[in-house]
């Protein structure tokens, strides 16, 4: 990937700088510290209904990207569906049917894993992990949890005639497909493009275009569009994993898809057009889901059970609770 992908300017971006407190974090009842950060609800239409801070601001969205550029590899060909489609969405758990499937969509398109070019590393979910270490065996691309899309990435190339081992390069034509796929659903032009953790382009847009985005997705009724939305609402487990919050989120509303991604994003589209996305403003995954169940909180959208979920940070002391992260002025 070319040095030209980093950004040239060091200039911040509304979306961090202009964020307010959101969220505290509370021991023995004292905070002891705050994030940041920013939420946005899109109508339809792609206005705005709510918003903390200064949602146009771009940002990377990070993994709340893969089903903007799932989509772009369906517009191209890609004939998964189902469990194997909600996967080429996925940040998943690096659990045993992740990975088969993984394989799968590798087999599919004739290839194996040693086409796969995401960054190699241990599963994410903490059982999985323990017992992959625990068998001796390194760090592979094909449990890390970007394998679904690149195998996916791969599969569309195969589909179209592609070269299979330039598909990272922004140049190459799925990534311009993913470009143009992105362009299309957030309604902006990416403000910079970088490599994001799985060695992937990845573009930075407006808080409020990654909303207007999934609400797009969700509201879907036909095309490709509908079909990964369908794909991911049928098959959570593969989007995510079986203790995973953004599982438990899709799987407690209808009709909701979900992403969530690196650095504190996360990105929700519901199936009345509205979307929403919240961005932590110091990356930290902590405050990410609280600050989403206070957004659904104030629009009314989720079951107690499903919010409980969201809301569940603990904060320790020796090992046990002693407070937790409570989202304020949301």
């Amino acid at each position: 990937m070319s040095d030209h992908l980093a950004p040239t300017s060091s200039s911040v971006s509304p979306a961090l700088s202009a964020a307010p407190v959101v969220a505290h974090v509370v021991r023995a009842g004292f905070v002891e510290s705050v994030h940041h950060g920013t939420a946005v609800v899109t109508a339809p239409d792609g206005s705005i209904e709510l918003e903390i801070g200064d949602a146009s601001g771009p940002v990377f969205p990070r993994s709340s990207s893969k089903p903007l550029q799932a989509l772009a590899m369906v517009r191209h060909g890609l004939d998964t569906d189902g469990r194997l489609l909600a996967l080429a969405c996925a940040s998943h758990s690096g659990e045993d049917f992740h990975v088969e499937a993984a394989r799968e969509i590798l087999a599919g398109a004739g290839l194996s894993e040693t086409d796969l070019q995401n960054t190699p590393d241990y599963p994410y979910d903490e059982a999985a992990r323990i017992a992959w270490i625990a068998g001796g065996r390194p760090k592979q691309s094909i449990v890390q949890n970007c394998s679904g899309k690149h195998a996916s990435m791969l599969a569309t190339c195969v589909r179209n005639g592609w070269d299979l081992a330039t598909y990272r390069d922004p140049s190459h034509p799925l990534q311009v497909a993913v470009a143009d796929a992105v362009r299309d659903l957030t309604g902006a032009e990416p403000a910079a493009v970088a490599v994001d953790g799985c060695g992937a382009p990845i573009h930075a847009v407006p808080l409020s275009g990654l909303a207007l985005a999934f609400g797009r997705l969700a509201a879907a009724t036909e095309g490709p569009e509908a079909k990964i939305a369908a794909a991911v609402r049928a098959f959570p487990e593969y989007l995510g994993g079986t203790t995973r919050d953004v599982t438990a989120l899709i799987r407690g509303v209808d009709g909701l898809v979900a992403k969530d991604g690196a650095e504190a994003v996360y990105a929700v589209g519901l199936p009345d057009g509205r979307g929403i996305a919240v961005k932590v403003a110091d990356g930290s995954s902590r405050a990410r889901s609280v600050l989403l169940a206070a957004v659904l909180r104030r629009i009314g959208v989720g079951t107690e059970e499903v919010l409980a979920v969201l809301e569940h940070e603990p904060v320790l002391g020796h090992g046990q609770p002693v407070g937790s992260v409570v989202a304020v002025g949301v």
